[in-house]
């Protein structure tokens, strides 16, 4: 990657570039490229507090990246998950579920419930079902093709799936920007659409900036340090189930199968024994 930019797809940045209120225009141009609403939502877009509150003493903290609500009082949540997540399907519903119940309190109509809509970026293929980047998902029979309500929406964007050549979207200029790799992908994206050139102007004030530079570069150092510690725990976890296997006299050539583990590896622990 070029090091002259910071990479949008970093949380601490896409944080900066939709979640900051400076950067509301931004903000506003991304979720009309995205979402189905009327143009009367947009007039007013809001960055709210992206914690989820708790139910109940005990309960997960739900913290989300870029929180929204717009003059509707639509809820909007904005995620990028760049690693997979085998759980992710489940906490984007469970989340959903408890942007819609926070909506109202004991005694209070069901009328007060307002869409609550997911823009989940991926940086992974989390729909292989699918060809497309975008997928739009609501509460739908697919036998009579019905929609029994939109109150939760979940829109998945996969920014793998995204094709070379654009398709005259504004969409895939977002997704291209989201995923640029070099400064003339970043220029290409800028001089095809305003919109996104605002975006490309900010995230080189961003890149210029020594604090958010060094924000970026401890969080990197830090997603780093977690990967090392979840591939040690796999690892290990690999290791004793070579042992086990050894134990029961399974061939190396079988335990490389189930385990993944090197045969210099696996000769290793057997040596150990």
């Amino acid at each position: 990657m070029d090091n002259d930019f910071l990479s949008p797809k970093s949380d601490i940045i896409f944080k900066l570039l939709f979640g900051d209120e400076r950067s509301n225009e931004i903000l506003t141009d991304f979720l009309k490229s995205v979402l189905r609403l009327p143009a009367e939502d947009y007039e007013e877009v809001f960055i709210v507090d992206p914690h989820l509150k708790p139910e109940r003493d005990g309960d997960k903290l739900g913290i989300l990246d870029v929180r929204v609500r717009t003059k509707t009082k639509k809820t909007i949540d904005i995620e990028i998950q760049l690693l997979p997540s085998p759980e992710l399907r489940e906490r984007v519903v469970f989340y959903s579920a408890r942007m819609v119940t926070e909506q109202i309190g004991s005694g209070e109509p069901y009328s007060k419930i307002k869409r609550v809509i997911s823009i989940i970026i991926t940086d992974y293929v989390l729909i292989p079902e699918s060809e497309k980047y975008h997928n739009r998902y609501t509460l739908y029979d697919p036998e009579t093709k019905t929609e029994f309500t939109d109150i939760i929406e979940v829109n998945t964007l996969e920014l793998v799936k995204l094709p070379e050549n654009e398709d005259g979207t504004e969409l895939w200029a977002w997704m291209k920007f989201l995923s640029a790799r070099s400064k003339e992908e970043l220029n290409m994206v800028a001089n095809r659409s305003p919109q996104v050139g605002r975006a490309v102007t900010r995230l080189m004030e961003l890149s210029n900036d020594e604090r958010t530079r060094l924000l970026y570069e401890s969080r990197q150092k830090m997603e780093w340090d977690n990967r090392a510690r979840e591939q040690g725990a796999i690892k290990t976890r690999e290791a004793e189930i070579a042992r086990k296997l050894l134990s029961r006299g399974r061939s190396i050539e079988e335990i490389i199968e189930d385990t993944g583990l090197t045969r210099e590896e696996i000769e290793g622990l057997r040596n150990a024994e």
